[in-house]
């Protein structure tokens, strides 16, 4: 059950919030601006290519791999193939997990690594495979860290993963999460945020971000990340802001090589809308205009059919679906307009229906246990000129009188901005939900 009184508390909300969740997603915009800086310093903006890849190939752990191949192939329209490797092993441990090139890979495609952590052998031996094949390699991973030195060693193309601002604050009341798996201990206030960080005097996150996203730890800054966090199984998971960190390098390489529209001024814009977004779902916002918050109440006890129309909302439904089972513990299913509404159909007329009570309508419930529905959330990029399929996605959910979500960027937004808002908000909701149900795992 959600605790509606924590989201109307910034400074209970600060104390829930042992693990900086908020502070994560609230510094997405300081990230991108620190990755742009640094894939400057890489040599990015200095690349002079010969001609667009045959093939966009991209291999990680974890689910902010899946949203990266995603988005870069939403936004790249179809000019070259994008292809996501995905990983095999006995385990899901990151250790554990092997990647191998399609038989077709050859020195014309283009490999993308991305990760948080930069020590799994499988990505090391992916790189010593790209290298026979011939291939070129690209790595987002954080500095020193093995799979730099492999990509050295290859004549392969490392540059750094911005900073994140993860702490695990040690207590014997705090629960294990996925995000504490190996962290390493470090003492409350030990973090080397300054006042431009977007956290205000009591922790609370109050949306200003260091427009540089500098910080005085930058090396030890991912130290939670870096260390390969994952689930009680050993499944990394994309903590808030992580993607953004990710992948602003991979999208201005995609500019220089002509894929993308995705240059320094689009990326600026990017961090800016974050920003905007940080501001309006921060904590010290009501739930009523706090977009955050007011899903966060609509999705406790529903299970989520999330219904997108258009690439980028498609990738931000997947996003949203990895995030809601990784930080909340929660179910969330997702599909594509139109055929979402036959795919998902019977869903609002079976058991999980709002009407659906096989026993005696008048009996007292005040004992009961909540029932659990499904609830619609319509994702779109904008909207659309000519026909769309939200108009009947409506019709069929009150016709069914099932709960109704709606999310979609302001007008004129770009589609690397509306990525921002619908992806940003949703890690919002996520936090929200992780820190204010009581029946989360992690709560």
């Amino acid at each position: 059950m959600l605790d509606e009184t924590l989201l109307d508390t910034p400074e209970a909300l600060a104390r829930a919030d042992v693990r900086g969740l908020l502070r994560g997603a609230a510094q997405a915009g300081a990230r991108v601006r620190t990755g742009v800086r640094q894939a400057a310093e890489a040599g990015l903006d200095k690349l002079q290519p010969e001609g667009r890849p045959r093939a966009l190939l991209v291999a990680g752990p974890g689910p902010a791999t899946a949203c990266v191949t995603d988005l870069l192939g939403a936004l790249t329209s179809g000019a070259v193939p994008v292809t996501g490797l995905r990983p095999s092993g006995a385990l899901a441990a990151t250790g554990a997990l092997r990647w191998s090139l399609p038989g077709w890979a050859g020195p014309l495609d283009l490999l993308l690594l991305v990760t948080p952590d930069g020590t799994e052998p499988g990505l090391i031996a992916l790189v010593d495979q790209a290298y026979r094949r011939g291939c070129t390699v690209v790595a987002v991973t954080p500095q020193g860290a093995p799979l730099v030195d492999a990509l050295g060693e290859t004549r392969g193309l490392a540059v750094p993963l911005a900073p994140g601002p993860y702490q695990v604050y040690p207590s014997p009341d705090v629960p294990a999460h996925p995000l504490d798996a190996d962290a390493a201990a470090a003492p409350p206030g030990s973090d080397g945020f300054d006042e431009g960080s977007g956290l205000g005097g009591e922790g609370v996150v109050n949306g200003g971000v260091d427009q540089d996203g500098d910080r005085g730890d930058d090396q030890d800054g991912d130290r939670e990340e870096r260390r390969g966090a994952g689930t009680p199984a050993g499944r990394p998971v994309g903590a808030p802001g992580t993607l953004w960190a990710l992948l602003t390098p991979l999208l201005l390489l995609c500019d220089r090589l002509g894929l993308t529209q995705t240059g320094p001024s689009a990326l600026t814009a990017l961090a800016d809308r974050l920003d905007e977004i940080a501001e309006r779902c921060g904590p010290a916002i009501p739930p009523y205009s706090n977009p955050g918050k007011t899903l966060a109440v609509e999705l406790s006890g529903a299970v989520p059919l999330l219904w997108s129309e258009g690439a980028i909302a498609g990738a931000a439904a997947h996003h949203w679906s990895a995030v809601l089972a990784a930080l909340c513990g929660r179910p969330a299913l997702t599909a594509e307009l139109p055929e979402a509404m036959s795919a998902h159909g019977a869903l609002l007329a079976g058991p999980f229906a709002p009407g659906s009570d096989p026993d005696d309508f008048f009996r007292d419930r005040v004992e009961e246990p909540e029932t659990t529905h499904a609830r619609v959330v319509l994702l779109r990029e904008a909207a659309p000129g000519g026909e769309s399929a939200t108009v009947a996605a409506r019709d069929l959910a009150y016709a069914h009188e099932a709960a109704l979500s709606e999310l979609e960027p302001a007008e004129g937004s770009s589609a690397l901005e509306a990525a921002a808002e619908l992806i940003a908000t949703a890690d919002f909701c996520a936090v929200y939900l992780t820190l204010a149900d009581s029946d989360s795992p992690w709560a």
